[in-house]
Parts: C-alpha cells; sequence; structure tokens
C-alpha cells in the first residue's frame, strides 16, 4: 500500500504519524519547502504563505495542542510563531517523523490512473504512482482579490502578503476585512502609520481573547453540556457584559448568532478604535485613482490598502476540470474528508472551526489511518451522506464561500470519533 501525502504543515504531520502508528510503512510526504511547519514558518519576505512578524495563535494552548504531545508548560495562554513552530518541530522529531518526508519537492500536477490510484509528477521531474492520495496542503495560499484591485494606484497587497508593520510610517492605510488577519493588520499598522481605517461590508462578531478569566474558547467549551440556544444566550450575555454594543464602537451590529459565521478573535481592535487609532468604515463601493468611496456615500484618499479578502481553496495540481473549489458555497466530502467519486482520495485539514484546526486534523488522521490499513470501514451509505452533509452545513452558517469549509467544533469532533470508535469496526 503507496501512500502520498501533500504538505509537511500540522495536518500533515499529524497524518504521518498516524498513518505509521496504524502500522503502514511506504508513506511518502512531498513538501515544496525546505522544512516542516506549513505557513508558521515565518519569512520576510513574499514567498510562501507565512504568518506576520507578531503573530500569536487565536485559540489557546490548552484547546490546541495534539493529544498525546502537550504543549511546554511554560507556554503562555497564547503561544507566539516561533513557539507553535518549535512545537511542531519537537513534534516531528519526538515520532521520528522526517525521515518520510521529500523536502524541496513541490507536486506539480496528479492525475487518477486504473484501480483508483495516483500518478504524481514532481519537481523533480520524475513521477510515481500511488494507492492513497492524502491532501494536507491547507487552504491559506491562494488570496482572494476584491474586483476593484487594479482601479487603486496606490499600494495594494493582500493580508497573505503583509510580513510586518514596516514600510507603513506616516501612511494613510486602509485596511479592507474584519476577519482575523483584517483585524491584526490593522492594529499593527496603526503602531505607526498616520492613520488607519477599517471597512466592513457586514457585520461581524469581534470577540476578545479571554471571556470571564478565560481564554475564549476554554469559556465556550465550558459551557457544551448546556443546550445550543442557552449557549448562545450566554455567549450574546458575556460578550454584552465586556465589550458593550459594537455600535458603541461605530461597528455595525451583527443581526446573527456567533455561531453562524467565524469568528474574529482579538482582543486589541475595539481599544484601538476607542482610542482613535482605527476608524471603522463602511463597505467600499468603488475607487478611482487613490480615492475609495464607501457604501455609505463618504470618501477619502489613500497610500496604502491592505486587502484581508480571505482565500480560495486551491489545489493547483489537481486540472480545474477534475476539481475546483474555489469558488463554491458547498463543497460534498463525507465527514470533510472523503470524496464520494474518489475513495482513496482523503483530505486533512480542509476545515475552518470555530476553534482549532490541529486536534481536528489530528482525528481525522487517526480515522484515515485506521481506514486504509483495513481496521475500520465507513458506512455503507457514506457517499450519499456526502451531499447531505454539504447542504446541512451550508444551511448552519452565513450563505458564502468564506464558510465553504466552515465546522462548529465540538458537533464535528463527535462526528468524527462516532465514525471513529462506531460498530464499522473490522477488528
Amino acid at each position: 500500500m503507496r501512500i502520498a501525502i501533500i504538505g509537511a504543515g500540522c495536518s500533515g504531520l499529524t497524518t504521518i504519524k498516524n498513518l505509521v502508528e496504524a502500522g503502514l510503512e511506504d508513506i511518502n510526504c512531498f513538501e515544496k519547502n525546505d522544512q516542516i511547519g506549513g505557513n508558521w514558518v515565518f519569512t520576510a519576505n513574499e514567498s510562501h504563505s507565512s504568518i506576520c512578524e507578531t503573530t500569536h495563535i487565536i485559540s489557546s494552548k490548552s484547546m490546541s495542542q495534539f493529544s498525546d504531545f502537550p504543549m511546554p508548560d511554560d507556554y503562555p495562554d497564547y503561544p507566539s510563531h516561533q513557539q507553535i513552530l518549535a512545537y511542531f518541530q519537537a513534534y516531528t522529531k519526538h515520532f521520528q517523523l522526517e525521515k518520510y518526508i521529500r523536502f524541496n519537492t513541490a507536486v506539480l500536477h496528479v492525475e487518477k490512473i486504473e484501480k483508483e490510484g495516483w500518478r504524481l509528477f514532481l519537481s523533480d521531474g520524475t513521477w510515481t504512482d500511488f494507492d492513497y492520495l492524502l491532501i494536507a496542503n491547507g487552504h491559506h495560499s491562494a488570496p482572494r482579490h476584491p474586483a476593484w484591485k487594479n482601479d487603486f494606484t496606490g499600494e495594494y497587497q493582500h493580508s497573505h502578503d503583509y510580513k510586518s508593520n514596516q514600510g507603513f510610517e506616516g501612511k494613510q492605510v486602509l485596511v479592507v476585512g474584519a476577519g482575523n488577519s483584517g483585524c491584526d493588520c490593522a492594529v499593527e499598522t496603526s503602531r505607526v502609520a498616520a492613520r488607519v481605517d477599517i471597512s466592513l461590508r457586514s457585520p461581524q462578531y469581534i470577540i476578545p481573547k479571554f471571556v470571564m478569566g478565560q481564554p475564549t474558547d476554554a469559556f465556550a467549551a465550558s459551557l457544551q453540556w448546556l443546550p445550543q440556544n442557552i449557549r448562545d444566550k450566554l455567549q450574546k450575555i458575556s460578550l454584552r457584559l465586556q465589550i458593550g454594543r459594537y455600535r458603541d464602537y461605530q461597528l455595525p451590529e451583527p443581526d446573527f448568532l456567533p455561531t453562524r459565521a467565524h469568528p474574529t478573535i482579538n482582543s486589541e481592535l475595539l481599544d484601538k478604535i476607542r482610542h482613535g487609532k482605527v476608524y471603522p468604515r463602511q463597505g467600499v463601493k468603488e475607487i478611482s485613482g487613490q480615492t475609495v468611496f464607501f457604501e455609505d456615500g463618504s470618501a477619502a484618499g489613500y497610500d496604502v490598502i491592505i486587502a484581508a479578502t480571505g482565500y480560495k481553496i486551491s489545489f493547483p495540481f489537481f486540472d480545474p476540470s477534475f476539481i475546483n473549489w474555489e469558488d463554491v458555497i458547498r463543497i460534498p466530502l463525507y465527514l470533510r474528508m472523503f470524496h464520494p467519486e474518489h475513495s482513496t482520495l482523503i483530505f486533512i485539514g480542509l476545515i475552518q472551526p470555530q476553534g482549532c484546526i490541529w486536534p481536528l486534523a489530528e482525528i481525522q488522521a487517526r480515522l484515515a489511518a485506521r481506514l486504509i490499513a483495513n481496521k475500520i470501514q465507513l458506512p455503507i451509505n457514506w457517499r450519499a451522506q456526502a451531499s447531505i452533509e454539504g447542504k446541512c452545513l451550508e444551511q448552519q452558517f452565513i450563505r458564502h464561500p468564506r464558510h465553504s469549509i466552515e465546522v462548529h467544533y465540538f458537533p464535528y469532533l463527535k462526528q468524527l470519533n462516532r465514525v471513529l470508535h462506531s460498530g464499522y469496526s473490522r477488528e
């Protein structure tokens, strides 16, 4: 059984580890960079999709570690990107994963061959056939640019390319988008820029990193025993007590429940707004030269625009006619992993959880490994379930490509474990 993995980021690493634990040996992980870690390998240059210089994780240490490899005791509640990379490096060394990884080897093209196999064409000029293909290349590598990108004659960049606030000194800056990347860019540039505005096209929950003295995700975890409607009310009440109303910050009030959209976890943006360091703006209507016209009829000139407008789901090694999910609302995968038309193609980490991705990717990898090792089997109707799940998840979140891979952390974890430990075991 020959197994290929694309990507040696967090999802790829735990995939290798779980495949080895399941007794599988012919494992080849292809990593286009020269080290493990994916986007947690910081570089000041525009290259791969890396975090910015001051990044700390937005999920807490206790809710972000792998089940059998805790983070060091001296790590803070929200570790820095340097600490996270060191953690993944220690994980790789402890479980001796590096011998399965081929560094500096990009997968240029993938073709499906007979007997549900896969042929991978590599950047070293060779090609190899495999029985199983596991995709762990992440989903923050292909920036989604706004339609007006080329209308702006000032300096334009996507948050994908933002590395630090150097070069923004004394400039008029507009950040478009109030997701996690957008808020980080606004906060960091406001430390040096002459003025920073942040444009919101729609309401957004901006949630502090600590609630009632606990990390936000740990607080949410402590409420899981309550019915969903009560949890929703408690979350809204706790937010109101902690930050007041969003309109107090000149931000639009969300008219939906917090769990209907991917939240922004940021403790500094609201403070920056109230201190006059960041100014909220409505959505961008049009741009002429360096002047931006907003939906409320106002206009302003800017030296720089940072577009924090999200990412497309990208598999550059597949022909678009084979799989292309860049602009879709619904992705029909069983358990967000298994493609109903390709039984030997498995996706690890192709999720956007309301929580940390790594523990979920670990369970995904464990499930995939036990399936490949023939220790469990999927339900008989799993192909039909893929379509049903896609429709169900689409209804749970605001209908937008941003939420095409969104999952609720704890319900999804339970779903994975139910299949992993259910009566479908072959043992």
